[in-house]
């Protein structure tokens, strides 16, 4: 895994809108620092960053950038409850199962 894809999952989840403008700007920082394509290998370890919300769009930019890996998308256990509507679209994008009934 690339130090920029580590650097970013060692410091967990996304923050949620009660952040400072500071951590969200370095955490936006940490996510533009990653050079697109990802592995799939570091896909499955940024999906877990999902946080509470979508943290002023950054948790979008953290789905576009998973998204760039090749193969199918991690399973939505994987992604953790945080991860909402973020790992519907990115299920479906990859054609991976739903998860309604």
């Amino acid at each position: 895994m690339r130090p920029e894809v580590h650097s970013f999952v060692a410091d967990g989840p996304l923050p949620g809108w009660e952040a400072s403008e500071e951590e969200i700007e370095r955490r936006e920082r940490q996510l533009s620092a990653i050079i697109r394509p990802v592995a799939s290998e570091e896909a499955a370890a940024l999906a877990t960053c999902f946080g509470p919300d979508d943290c002023y769009g950054l948790a979008w930019t953290l789905v576009h950038l998973v998204e760039t890996a090749p193969g199918p998308a991690p399973r939505l256990a994987a992604l953790g409850c945080e991860a909402g509507d973020r790992a519907e679209v990115l299920q479906a994008r990859w054609g991976g199962a739903s998860t309604a009934p």
